[in-house]
Parts: C-alpha cells; sequence; structure tokens
C-alpha cells in the first residue's frame, strides 16, 4: 500500500521508450504477487534506435520526457520511474538531472533504471560484472567505460550488434539464457541483462540457481528500485530473483 496513504494502493509511474514491447507486460507480471496493493501506470516518448550517434542521441533531450512525465503525473503516483537504459552509455549524471528536471516539474519523486542499478549493486557488493545487452559493440564499450570509471569492471560481456530498439524484444529467452551462461564463465558478482526490451525477468531466478550467480534484469531492477523508493517491501516478489530480497 502507498506510504503516505495506508488505506490506498501504491501507483508507479515509469517512462517507457516508445518502440518497447517488453517492459510492460514483463513489469505487469512482476507485480502481479503484489495484488491490490500496487499498480504500475505508463506513458512513452519516442525512441526507436540506440547509438552513440548525435541522431540516436536527441531522442533523449529532456523536454519529450518531462512532458511525458507531466502527463504520466495527472495519476498522483508516489514514485516516476524512466525505465530505460540510456545512462548506461550516456552516464548516470544524465539520469541523476533527468530525475531532478521530473521532481521539479511534476513535484513526485523520481529514479530510473541505472540509478536502481547502482543501488543493488551496491547491496551486492559487485566489482566484477557480466554484462549482457542487445546493443552494437560501440554502445557496450561505453557501458563498460562508464562502469569502469566508477569502480566496476566488466569482466565478461555478450551482446546482439542490434541498434533498432524494437527488434531487442525479438530476441528469444532461450538465448538471452545462453548469452547469460556465457558471461558466467568468467564468474562475475553479479550478471546485468542491461536493456528494458530484453527478457530476461521470467528466466532470472532460474539462472540464479543454475549458475550460481545474481542475476539483475533490467526491467525487475526499475521495479525494486521503485518499491524501494517509495518504501514497500519487495520481498513478496522474491520468487522472481534474489534481488527483491536485498535491503539496500
Amino acid at each position: 500500500m502507498n506510504a503516505e496513504n495506508p488505506g490506498t494502493p501504491l501507483r508507479i509511474g515509469m517512462l517507457t521508450p516508445s518502440s518497447n514491447t517488453v517492459l510492460e507486460p514483463g513489469t505487469q507480471a512482476l507485480c502481479a504477487p503484489l495484488g491490490d496493493r500496487a499498480s504500475v501506470h505508463f506513458a512513452r516518448f519516442r525512441v526507436t534506435q540506440i547509438g552513440l550517434d548525435a541522431a540516436a542521441d536527441s531522442q533523449f533531450a529532456q523536454e519529450p520526457i518531462l512532458a511525458a512525465a507531466e502527463h504520466l503525473a495527472d495519476a498522483k503516483p508516489a514514485v516516476i520511474a524512466w525505465n530505460g537504459t540510456s545512462a548506461s552509455w550516456r552516464g548516470i549524471e544524465t539520469d541523476e538531472r533527468l530525475c531532478a528536471a521530473i521532481t521539479a516539474r511534476t513535484g513526485v519523486p523520481a529514479t530510473s533504471a541505472m540509478l536502481a542499478y547502482d543501488a543493488a549493486m551496491a547491496a551486492l557488493g559487485v566489482r566484477r560484472l557480466g554484462l549482457v545487452t542487445p546493443y552494437t559493440s560501440d554502445v557496450q564499450a561505453a557501458i563498460a567505460r562508464n562502469y569502469a570509471a566508477r569502480g566496476i569492471e566488466v569482466v565478461a560481456e555478450d551482446h546482439a550488434g542490434l541498434r533498432d530498439n524494437f527488434s531487442f524484444a525479438d530476441i528469444p529467452e532461450d538465448r538471452v539464457a545462453e548469452m547469460c551462461r556465457t558471461v558466467a564463465r568468467s564468474r562475475p558478482d553479479a550478471i546485468a541483462i542491461v536493456c528494458t526490451n530484453m527478457r530476461g525477468a521470467n528466466r532470472a531466478a532460474a539462472l540464479e540457481a543454475e549458475l550460481g550467480i545474481p542475476i539483475l534484469d533490467s526491467v525487475a531492477v526499475t521495479l525494486w528500485g521503485c518499491l524501494r523508493h517509495a518504501g514497500m517491501d519487495a520481498r513478496a516478489l522474491a520468487r522472481f530473483g534474489r534481488l527483491f530480497d536485498l535491503v539496500p
């Protein structure tokens, strides 16, 4: 329930890339054990390509995102999350600025997928990371550099080499699982499936049992971050992976 109003459900707002088809049904499935204690509501802004070029980067200009956040704020959520991973290659400071701007514009506390990753990795003590994404090699390298600058070494990685955001959802769960198995050979402290349009959440718990390594899927991490931000106990979702047992 809402921490400030215990008799009402917790409402979570999420900002979604327009071409994403995984995170909305995935988040609703993860939320199912919470029943009527929480609900999740979405707003979209245009994102169709992922790359390091100026055209791709311009999709993450603040104003369209803030306009979507304003519409989302009409539903009176307890928290608004940017449910995307652009800060992994653009720099975590871009999400810090965006979240501050969302709160200034709407009056609603804000967080993001990558800020939630930071909290989860700190709770797990991650210093050696396995990285799985659908992205191209230059985006993958930028993510690794950003983590290295913050004291986390990407010791193994696998990526699909794709640029079209819609196509990320077409990567089968079985392939995502194999990518995780590949990076697990280097025995990282955790494996991050970085993309909120990639199908990793359903397999996380089974892969953890198989590999003995925490699996941090972006869709699950964002929801965990929202629940944490709103003061709701996430342990009811522990069936979906070790992440939901974490108390930062």
